[in-house]
């Protein structure tokens, strides 16, 4: 009978897990506009490659790409001609990679720890914060943290039985990774095992890998074929393009604006890995016998790395910290299995809810004193929607579920703070993110199906929305429009243009035909 019963509760785990991962990676997918700029520039770059049949070199809005390598726009493609263009099919790549990455770490902690830690570890991927937002973009990020799991898992367990199988397995992971991302794909596997390599006095066995003469004829035939061709079609736009701006340049110096201090990414964590915060500050309060244990140390210094590079950059961007954010998933999946109790880490997520339940009041405090009229349309329109949905009430509802939930009887700490978290995170996927894609987004979709059905030419001034390309089906060019263009512009700038034909408005946006005559003083 209690073998029965243990059977049971596993099944019962195992599909809350299942259900869990598909929440926060795969439910909803297409259900919200695209988001610019990046999720707008990879599908219109997906677009335009369906629509010109050229499959080696990518191009936005008739220009061409450089920003990422191919392996991404491939599988969006391939999405795309199942599913048609359509948000589902954009991002459906994404978060089949971010089940992916999910499955390899389940199947690692189960095989180094055991099937507890392994529920735990993976149950924390899912629910933390800014991995269900990537999982659900049409970016390349999920896919890339895909590969870097992949690889350091099958580094490690080379490390500890030196098979030569896993070695492969290391090499052609990074070889995908580099055929989606670039040189930052074989960086941190390198660079992080070589460290953990020296910590356990190996480096021979790193160096005989590393060497492999079949492993790296693994990596090159995965990696060569387009980076030669691409070469071959661009010539030195190609190099100077990705390699020299967005490989070097975003390390040496800051790329549009996205700059920042040493510390940057301290507050980035705390806040990406919700509702695991507290749960990652006591686990690392122990930091000592983590690294007295081989598998902690690895992911210590795997997420060392990342931290130190990444801190060290020019250019700083949130969704980078995300590359070292498996092995504190898996250190903190360790430390919620042997957890005793679990409301004070539920305090964190709680507090966040109730932060995000004011968010429509401070927004109304604020907003006669906001002197931009497009930020004052954007944050209006965000009250309007807040009002009409119930959101304050929905929000602080949740941050109290989330206290009671830890009261629930014959329920393991653990499991009460997975259901806390997972208020927390389904709340920020199915309310939060929704809410903004109307607000923000929402229009610029309006406004571009507007322009296809009336077979309008567009010109779009000192704004960028990528995804409008998407939702209309044409190319825009970036200019100061002339009498009698279309123009897709903010309520800030339109008043610039002289006399004006309104053609649709919203949140701040703006479609408007231009008359040619000067403005009224």
């Amino acid at each position: 009978m209690m073998t029965e019963a243990h059977n049971r509760n596993r099944h019962l785990l195992l599909a809350g897990l299942c259900l869990l991962v598909f929440l926060s990676f795969l439910a909803g997918i297409g259900s919200g506009p695209l988001f610019d700029v990046d999720e707008g520039a990879f599908s219109e770059a997906t677009r335009e490659m369906l629509v010109s049949k050229n499959y080696l070199t990518t191009y936005l809005n008739g220009m061409p790409r450089f920003d990422k390598p191919i392996l991404i726009y491939w599988l969006q493609l391939v999405s795309v001609r199942a599913f048609g263009i359509t948000e589902f099919a954009f991002r459906l790549p994404s978060a089949l990679s971010a089940t992916l990455w999910a499955a390899a770490t389940f199947a690692f902690v189960r095989r180094e720890r055991n099937e507890t830690e392994a529920l735990f570890a993976t149950a924390l991927l899912a629910l933390s914060l800014q991995v269900s937002i990537i999982a659900k973009a049409a970016i390349a990020d999920g896919l890339l943290n895909c590969c870097l799991a992949v690889a350091m898992f099958a580094i490690y367990r080379y490390q500890r039985e030196k098979q030569r199988s896993s070695a492969y397995l290391a090499f052609a992971a990074m070889g995908l990774g580099v055929l989606t991302k670039g040189p930052v794909a074989v960086l941190i596997p390198l660079a992080s095992s070589f460290l953990f390599f020296l910590a356990e006095r190996d480096l021979r066995s790193w160096f005989r890998a590393l060497l492999n003469p079949a492993a790296i004829a693994l990596f090159l035939a995965i990696v060569l074929p387009w980076y030669v061709m691409e070469y071959l079609d661009q010539g030195d736009a190609f190099i100077q393009g990705f390699f020299m701006k967005h490989n070097v340049g975003r390390f040496s110096g800051s790329m549009e604006g996205h700059s920042g201090s040493l510390l940057y990414y301290v507050p980035v964590i705390l806040v990406g890995v919700m509702p695991s915060t507290t749960l990652l500050l006591s686990a690392l309060a122990r930091f000592r016998s983590l690294v007295a244990e081989p598998l902690f140390r690895f992911g210590l210094i795997w997420a060392g790395f990342v931290f130190v590079l990444f801190s060290l950059s020019g250019t700083k961007l949130p969704h980078y910290m995300i590359y070292g954010y498996t092995p504190l998933f898996i250190i903190m999946g360790s430390a919620l299995a042997s957890a005793k109790r679990s409301w004070p880490h539920a305090i964190a997520p709680a507090v966040l809810l109730l932060l995000l339940a004011a968010v429509p009041e401070v927004v109304r405090r604020l907003l006669p004193s906001i002197p931009e009229a497009f930020v004052r349309a954007q944050l209006q329109g965000l009250l309007d929607d807040t009002a009409a949905t119930g959101f304050t009430m929905f929000m602080a509802g949740a941050a109290v579920l989330c206290l009671l939930l830890q009261a629930l009887p014959r329920v393991a700490p653990g499991v009460r703070l997975i259901l806390s978290g997972a208020v927390l995170t389904l709340s920020a996927n199915f309310v939060v993110m929704p809410m903004v894609s109307r607000v923000m987004q929402a229009p610029v979709r309006e406004a571009a199906m507007l322009a296809r059905r009336q077979g309008l030419k567009i010109v779009m001034w000192e704004v960028y929305y990528p995804s409008f390309f998407v939702y209309s089906g044409s190319l825009a060019e970036r200019r100061e429009p002339r009498a009698g263009e279309v123009v897709l512009t903010s309520i800030d700038d339109i008043g610039r243009l002289g006399n004006y034909e309104q053609l649709y408005e919203k949140n701040g946006i703006i479609l408007a035909r231009i008359s040619g005559q000067p403005a009224p003083r």
